[in-house]
């Protein structure tokens, strides 16, 4: 797995684990929802690491009839999942522009630069 995939996994993990409890076997699927097909000798060290670097924390729970240790984020895991989402954001505006970003100004001001298109072409 090359450092951006480490990176958007370690961003799903965060961001699913700051909503509500996870383990592995749930976020091994949303995963591979999104295209990350990860398999368990690398997710659960991930998660590991994450807790072992103070952003998870875990405790052993029965989730559907199974013992399974689930995470949650911690106080340090929303500080860096800000910090992450930060960083993306602005990845995102200077490679992408605005070719996959909605337009996220008032529709006034948007409407407005149009209007003062057409009034400018008469």
């Amino acid at each position: 797995m090359g450092e951006f995939q480490r990176g958007a996994v370690r961003l799903h993990i965060l961001h699913h684990a700051s909503e509500q409890e996870i383990h592995g076997a749930w976020i091994t699927k949303e995963l591979a929802r999104h295209g990350h097909d990860i398999s368990p000798g690398t997710l659960y060290p991930t998660l590991h690491r994450l807790e072992a670097d103070g952003l998870l924390s875990s405790k052993r729970r029965v989730v559907d009839g199974r013992a399974r240790r689930v995470y949650r984020v911690t106080q340090a895991g929303k500080r860096a999942l800000r910090q992450d989402r930060k960083a993306l954001a602005e990845l995102a505006r200077e490679v992408l522009g605005d070719r996959l970003l909605p337009d996220v100004r008032p529709a006034s001001q948007r409407s407005s630069v149009r209007g003062s298109a057409r009034r400018g072409a008469r």
